[in-house]
């Protein structure tokens, strides 16, 4: 595989975990709202997208990745 391409996979690979991080945020906002006058998409957007946040998503899915890396390299 050419460099560049293992490059765009760690990419994505990354992306896509952090995807799946603020998705499941996002699912816990509505849920804790837990009323039929809740929060709003807007509201819950601005309580999950804060820097703590994102620094906790992008360590996550670094880990992930090396951690998914390693496994691929003993199979």
């Amino acid at each position: 595989m050419p460099r560049g391409a293992k490059g765009l996979r760690a990419i994505v690979e990354v992306a896509f975990i952090m995807f799946l991080f603020y998705s499941n945020l996002l699912m816990g906002e509505f849920e804790r709202s837990n009323s039929a006058g809740g929060k709003s998409l807007v509201d819950a957007l601005v309580d999950i997208f804060t820097a703590t946040n994102f620094t906790i998503g992008l360590l996550a899915s670094l880990a992930g990745y090396a951690i998914v890396e390693f496994l691929r390299g003993k199979l």
